[in-house]
């Protein structure tokens, strides 16, 4: 049974809710159709009516569609790559270079427990990311990283099947994957990065010790060999209380940044 944030939040429950399914929406999550109102209140803890609130704000913005015998659908899932292949301008480009000690050093000074690794069929955001058709291969990691004081990242990375095939479960809970692909051939190149905030679902509050709802900081991250071949893509959500990430900016010349942990170590971009 999933938690709901403290009552001196000020959003309502049904509100917290309606903003957790529509980031899932908009993620592409419900391609085959959202739970019905029982499951949901059973994952929020919350009564029918609370459910069905946050629906009809879905329904409202047009996002689902509710139908008596067919269920609710999404009416457009999403499948965007927002920080996807492309992005050629320099002011969104984040290089690699410089940095990578400092990435692989973190992951080596932190906890990892890997969740689940699979071989599943590319989506047509986990495709147009990494350059692939859709349908083809890839290898789903979902891993958990901790510190001394807890968890502080649930990490889910697509990596093409025929790199991924050199590592697995064993090897993640081991290395950080960045050494991994480099183990396996793979150049790194630069990394294309976004930073947002999205909202704790069930699964992920469970993971991190939150309540569904708390704001997380999300990170979107496409690697690319030195050959510019997308190699990894990542989807990252990191406690704000326990992760922070800081830049200097410059007029000219390179960017110089910084991952930081508890405050007392920088952190590797898994």
């Amino acid at each position: 049974m999933a938690s709901m944030p403290s009552n001196n939040l000020p959003l309502p429950k049904y509100h917290q809710i309606y903003l957790v399914l529509r980031e899932q929406l908009q993620e592409g999550r419900f391609a085959d159709g959202l739970p019905g109102e029982l499951a949901l209140m059973r994952q929020f803890a919350v009564a029918r009516v609370t459910v069905r609130r946050a629906l009809e704000l879905l329904e409202g913005e047009g996002m689902i569609s509710r139908e008596p015998g067919r269920g609710t659908r999404p009416v457009q899932p999403a499948a965007t790559i927002a920080n996807g292949a492309g992005g050629e301008g320099e002011s969104s480009r984040a290089h690699l270079t410089g940095l990578l000690e400092n990435l692989v050093s973190m992951g080596l000074r932190t906890s990892v427990k890997v969740l689940d690794v699979d071989t599943v069929t590319a989506s047509r955001a986990v495709a147009g990311a990494l350059n692939i058709a859709v349908g083809d291969a890839v290898q789903k990691a979902v891993r958990v990283r901790s510190t001394k004081e807890g968890p502080l990242s649930h990490i889910t990375t697509y990596v093409p099947a025929d790199i991924a095939r050199q590592f697995g479960r064993r090897e993640l809970a081991r290395k950080p994957i960045l050494v991994l692909l480099e183990e396996s051939g793979v150049k790194v190149g630069r990394a294309h990065q976004t930073i947002s905030a999205k909202l704790a679902d069930a699964v992920v509050a469970r993971h991190l010790d939150v309540s569904v709802g708390s704001a997380l900081l999300a990170v979107r991250r496409l690697i690319y060999d030195d050959q510019e071949r997308p190699v990894q893509w990542l989807h990252g959500l990191y406690r704000p209380d326990r992760y922070e990430y800081e830049m200097q900016l410059s007029r000219v010349g390179s960017i110089d940044a910084k991952v930081w942990v508890s405050k007392e170590l920088s952190a590797q971009f898994h």
